[in-house]
This record gives structure tokens, C-alpha cells and sequence, in this order.
């Protein structure tokens, strides 16, 4: 698999030992499995690890765990809650922007569901599992991904300090196990899909706390329009 794809040189240096461990050959194997089946998989094969090719490990400010990609066509590219511009926004993309426009009183174009304008300030859009199955969410869940971003999290706890991490929904937020302390903010709510936003998301002024956050440790806030 790491002759197969390309990741960005500052993660590399952390990371690189990762690809050649046994749980990424049967990753490989799995998706090769499943492609022969005539299984669809998201995203395409060049856009797994866009969002630690986007966001590079030193700029680094705050990290959204997500679970898997979306699994309808076109949706996922390498981000998660992110969509291709042109793609309509899903339910929880448009409840994050809704409470951007509440929390912060700015206007977000809720057309464009493209979050790669945050990930290049420094907004690490992680999903816990990086492929799925065409309509079948979680397909993906036990073939060992998160064993490569449990290891993402955790070199960026034990080699960056001052991070804001964002855990929305139970999923997320069994990963702050392995969030060590360094100063970081840890945000946790329910998550913003629809069925659960009203639970505690709604409200919760997330992008303020993160912005008052990254000014008190003299870093830049992310304009989250």
C-alpha cells in the first residue's frame, strides 16, 4: 500500500513505519476484495488520505474525528463531514453550518459543503475508518483503519501540545482515551446528524470555544465561513 499512495512528508515522518505493518497489508487486501466483487468504494483510491495531505502536520490546529466517509456517490473525498463543492450538503454538514451561523453571527454559503477551506488553515477533518462501501455505512469498520488514525491522534498528542480537538457523537468520543493532556481543548457533544443535534450540538458554540482557545495560545483562528 505505500507504493500505492502518497502521503505528505511532514505526516510521513511519523507514519511511515505504520505502512508496512500487517494490519495495512490486510487493508489492502480487503479493498482489492472487495473492488474484485464488484463492490464501489468511497472515495476514490487518490483521495483516502487527503486530509493529512491538506492539512500538514505542523500546521495542525484542531481536529474533527469523524466515523466513516459518506457513502452516497460523488459525497466522499478524504474529509470528514466534507463534500465536494457542487455536491449537495448532508444533514449534519448543514447542522454544523447552522450552528457556525448561530455561534459565530456570520453568513456560510450552505450551498457549498466543500470543507477543504478549513483543512488548509489547519483543520485536520479525520474520519475514524477512511473507506466505505457504496450505501453501506460502517461496511468498512473492522478491517483495521482505525488503527492507522488511532496512531494519527496519538502522534499528534505526544509531539504537538495546544491542540483543539472536536468529538461529536459516541464514536468520536471514544477516542478521548488516547487524547492526552498537553494543554488541549477537548470539545465533545452529541452529533450533529438529525436524529441526535437537538441532544446537546445545537447550541453548544463549538467554533467560538476553538477560536477563544487557539487566541489565548497566540495561534490564528480558523475563519470557519
Amino acid at each position: 500500500m505505500k507504493k500505492a499512495v502518497q502521503i505528505d512528508e511532514s505526516w510521513l515522518n511519523f507514519l511511515d513505519s505504520e505502512f508496512s505493518k500487517e494490519y495495512m497489508n490486510n487493508i489492502k487486501k480487503s479493498l482489492i476484495n472487495f473492488k474484485e466483487s464488484g463492490k464501489t468504494i468511497y472515495p476514490k483510491n487518490n483521495e483516502i488520505f487527503n486530509a493529512i495531505n491538506f492539512t500538514k502536520f505542523e500546521r495542525t490546529k484542531v481536529i474533527i474525528i469523524g466515523q466513516d466517509p459518506y457513502h452516497g456517490p460523488g459525497q466522499a473525498h478524504g474529509f470528514s463531514f466534507s463534500v465536494k463543492k457542487g455536491i449537495k450538503p448532508p444533514p449534519s454538514l448543514l447542522n454544523i453550518f447552522k450552528e457556525i451561523e448561530s455561534d459565530l453571527s456570520i453568513d456560510v454559503d450552505k450551498r457549498n459543503g466543500d470543507l477543504t477551506r478549513w483543512a488548509n488553515q489547519g483543520v485536520l477533518l479525520l474520519n475514524s475508518i477512511l473507506t466505505v462501501e457504496k450505501g453501506n455505512p460502517l461496511s468498512h469498520k473492522n478491517i483495521g483503519w482505525e488503527n492507522l488514525t488511532d496512531k494519527i491522534i496519538d502522534v499528534l498528542c505526544q509531539n504537538r501540545k495546544g491542540l483543539a480537538f472536536v468529538l461529536w457523537g459516541a464514536h468520536a468520543r471514544s477516542k478521548k482515551n488516547i487524547i492526552e493532556g498537553n494543554g488541549n481543548l477537548i470539545l465533545e457533544s452529541a452529533h450533529p446528524s438529525p436524529l441526535s443535534a437537538h441532544r446537546g450540538f445545537l447550541g453548544s458554540k463549538p467554533f467560538s470555544k476553538i477560536n477563544k482557545f487557539l487566541i489565548k495560545n497566540n495561534i490564528e483562528p480558523i475563519n470557519w465561513s
